[in-house]
């Protein structure tokens, strides 16, 4: 039986997130947009960060097996909507440390898990995570055979590892003083000396995992890790996605989250569900644009005798918005309940989170768009939300695995499968 009624624990959490966002979240663009460089915009963010770790939206991307407090992924949605509807360059710091601690949690063993997950328990400070992933050449093509590949590396010297390589677009990874995140999951290809990527291997074997804390960058040499700079942004302009440099960086062997082989596998679980998330934020956009349209529609005549809402034209525009915040939410709460509970195996699991990456985020440019044709010229002032919505909203078919580049080109490998079944998510084919 399939129900959408929210549980009195769900419509809870709504109600939470609805007022954390509406009382602290939404004075965070008065508090940035003072501020004159992505850099400085995002560190003045920390306080309010500080009150979602003190609220337990930290906490509560870990599972309670790990002493967190996560619920089901549908729950992670409800909030993300609330969140997002109202300031998403401010969550995405929030989210962005889900995201860097979603490799630990599916792969380290319990005494990185008692180490390393204990800053992001305590409630306390403002503990940031990154996955460290794609690089200034970009990565939509790491895995193919024949091509360079990844172009951060590491090597085995004795118990440790060393790395030597650049990363860029790592939500959080160099921290709020710019000398690194309180965890890093850097993603590397294994080569004994920083040589091209054999063309003949497949390149899947040779990606691992490893673990950086500010405990590692003290050991090491000053310039060792280095951030080296922070790319304005068009819409998100309080997020950090710094350009940093590992040269020679030493970690531990006890730091080694996954080894040469069973790197991929994490990375691809990880962006898996990771996918899903951005329809709930795509679908936070959606929703705000949708209200803002129809507050003003209801509220404004344009010099006529009638709110504009009563003109068809105005009135077909909303419409059409809202069927896809509606359409929206439903394919990501499936896909998010499909990647927990099934049916299906991973692949047709996969093939719904993607779908709903990419749908929801292609939606929401054109929600915000037709939005602002209700309001007319009126919605081009800054003083309209819908400036900095398009701005935001731009973002999301670009990030977390590109539609074109990326998200796709997975949903088209799948399709070539040939045990492919189109709708083993759905009806559990067997």
């Amino acid at each position: 039986m399939i129900d959408f009624t929210l549980t009195r624990e769900q419509a809870q959490l709504r109600l939470g997130a609805h007022d954390f966002a509406k009382n602290i979240l939404a004075a965070a663009p008065a508090i940035y947009s003072q501020y004159p460089s992505q850099k400085a915009r995002f560190q003045s963010t920390r306080p309010i960060y500080r009150k979602a770790v003190e609220a337990g939206f930290i906490k509560g991307q870990i599972p309670a097996a790990l002493g967190g407090s996560a619920g089901s992924l549908i729950n992670a949605a409800i909030l993300i909507e609330e969140l997002y509807s109202v300031e998403p360059s401010a969550s995405l710091t929030i989210l962005g440390t889900g995201l860097g601690l979603t490799p630990l949690i599916l792969g380290g063993n319990p005494e990185q898990h008692e180490r390393l997950l204990k800053p992001f328990l305590s409630g306390d400070g403002e503990p940031l995570a990154s996955l460290v992933h794609s690089e200034p050449d970009g990565t939509a093509n790491w895995l193919e055979k024949g091509a360079p590949g990844l172009q951060t590396t590491a090597k085995k010297e004795g118990e440790d590892w060393i790395i030597n390589g650049e990363k860029l677009w790592t939500t959080n990874s160099g921290g709020w003083d710019c000398k690194g995140a309180d965890l890093q999951c850097v993603v590397c290809r294994y080569s004994p000396e920083t040589d091209p990527q054999d063309p003949s291997v497949d390149p899947g074997t040779l990606i691992l995992i490893l673990m950086v804390t500010p405990e590692e960058i003290a050991n090491n040499p000053s310039d060792a890790y280095l951030v080296l700079d922070h790319p304005e942004l068009l819409g998100h302009k309080a997020a950090s996605g710094p350009h940093s440099r590992f040269t020679g960086f030493r970690v531990p062997g006890k730091n080694l989250l996954a080894v040469p082989g069973e790197g991929a596998a994490v990375v691809e679980r990880t962006f898996g569900s990771s996918a899903a998330i951005v329809g709930a934020m795509a679908v936070g956009i959606m929703r705000a644009a949708f209200e803002s349209g129809l507050n003003f529609a209801k509220s404004d005549t344009r010099g006529g005798t009638v709110p504009i809402l009563a003109r068809q034209s105005v009135a077909d525009l909303l419409i059409n918005i809202k069927m896809r915040v509606e359409a929206a939410r439903a394919l990501t709460w499936k896909a998010l309940s499909c990647l927990e509970n099934g049916p299906g195996d991973w692949k047709a699991r996969l093939e719904i989170a993607l779908e709903a990456k990419v749908w929801c985020s292609d939606q929401v440019v054109g929600c915000v768009i037709d939005a602002m044709k209700v309001v007319g010229m009126t919605s081009y002032s800054k003083e309209q939300p819908f400036s900095r919505l398009l701005e935001d909203a731009a973002c999301l078919p670009l990030f977390d695995g590109g539609n074109v580049g990326i998200r796709r080109r997975q949903i088209e490998r799948i399709f070539l499968g040939e045990d492919y079944q189109p709708w083993a998510a759905t009806f559990k084919e067997q």
